[in-house]
């Protein structure tokens, strides 16, 4: 993560608002049920979101995410670049660079910037424009800056590579699901079907005090943050402090083997889910996330609970559970979810699924741990480029 201390060094800092244009005003939001498969790109605060018919900018232009519960996940990027005929909505800046500004260089300063001093709102933190005018960017000669982004760019190919190979490996995991289940919505080998709360004990709510800005050191206490699950995949990293006055909640420590699901986010994110495989001891659940137990003998393995919840047909038929408006972050409360019919193949072919996705996660054990030596090399090209410590 990049802040606002890392960029002060030999280079003179300005204002974003000084060395770029903002396009806001051109950009147009489309209603989800008016957008239809076209031949132009639409983007929003994450990324592409699929393709429309027309489009409004036509150059190279970096996106800024506005909102969107972006903020607290720095790591995937709240800043990239598009090209061409595109469609953007009202949920991410649009930034043209002066001449004094490298459109690549301007993209590798943003796409980590902790952003946080610059957001308003506490329910749905907001990157208003007169916020991020406000971000200070250093401003090498141009020659110097596009020697930076070059930098970047060739360390950038590496981590892709290696998160291609992750992606690769969570396609194959997919595939098994389909190949030995079918899809769960269509259900074509017709497994029986019975209600989520037919197989749970319980659906347990975390608890969320005012915790400090800043991760877990030592032997602290910790709360997770809803990042530990937003990306079906447990990260315990995303926590923040439990101040020292602030007795824990014992029962609430998150476990391996707990089954986590996140209850209220975007529209986009809510609904997610990650099966803990392993943890750091004294992490606490938040009051975001639910944490399903399921009933003893329940004909229902955690593995295959874990990878049907996060079947993108499947999810995508929780997530209309949700209720509630984009502006207060949209719920599914728990009564919603004990109605969820859950597919139930016979529990040995679940064990054989499970035995499979493992020899998958020994996979991804290594291409991890691999991809978190070239994160850690990315982040010291960064600070140092920021802050001209690069030979040149």
């Amino acid at each position: 993560m990049i802040s606002r201390e890392a960029v002060v060094g030999v280079y003179p800092v300005k204002p974003l608002g000084e060395v770029v244009e903002f396009l806001d005003s051109q950009r147009k939001p489309v209603k989800e049920s008016e957008r239809r498969a076209g031949s132009y790109p639409y983007y929003g605060a994450n990324g592409q979101q699929g393709t429309i018919d027309g489009y409004l900018f036509d150059e190279s232009l970096v996106l800024l995410a506005e909102d969107g519960g972006f903020f607290d996940q720095p790591d995937r990027g709240i800043a990239y670049r598009i090209s061409g005929k595109t469609w953007v909505n009202n949920h991410a800046h649009v930034l043209r660079p002066k001449p004094i500004l490298d459109l690549g260089y301007l993209c590798r300063v943003l796409e980590n910037y902790d952003v946080t001093p610059y957001v308003t709102g506490t329910t749905r933190g907001k990157l208003t424009k007169s916020g991020a005018s406000e971000i200070p960017l250093p401003l090498p000669p141009i020659a110097q800056q596009k020697r930076i982004a070059a930098i970047l760019d060739r360390a950038e190919e590496l981590r892709s590579l290696r998160r291609q190979a992750l992606g690769a490996l969570d396609a194959i995991a997919q595939s098994i699901f389909l190949e030995m289940f079918g899809d769960p919505v269509t259900n074509p080998k017709s497994w029986v079907r019975v209600h989520f709360s037919d197989l749970l004990s319980a659906i347990e709510s975390g608890r969320s005090p005012n915790c400090l800005d800043r991760p877990v050191e030592d032997e602290e206490w910790g709360v997770l943050k809803l990042g530990a699950v937003t990306w079906c995949e447990y990260n315990p990293l995303e926590n923040k402090a439990l101040p020292s006055n602030e007795k824990p909640n014992l029962s609430l420590e998150v476990k391996p083997g707990d089954l986590l699901f996140t209850r209220k986010n975007t529209f986009e994110l809510v609904a997610a889910c990650a099966l803990v495989r392993s943890t750091p001891p004294r992490l606490l659940l938040p009051d975001l996330i639910f944490r399903f137990r399921s009933k003893p003998n329940a004909p229902i393995g955690l593995c295959f609970l874990h990878q049907l919840l996060i079947n993108p047909a499947k999810r995508r038929e929780i997530q209309k559970l949700a209720s509630g408006s984009a502006s207060s972050m949209p719920n599914i409360s728990k009564t919603k979810l004990e109605t969820v019919l859950i597919e139930l193949p016979p529990l040995p072919l679940q064990q054989e699924f499970a035995r499979r996705v493992e020899a998958i996660e020994q996979l991804k054990t290594t291409h991890r741990e691999s991809l978190a030596q070239l994160d850690a090399l990315f982040a010291s090209l960064q600070h140092r480029a920021f802050r001209g410590e690069l030979s040149p």
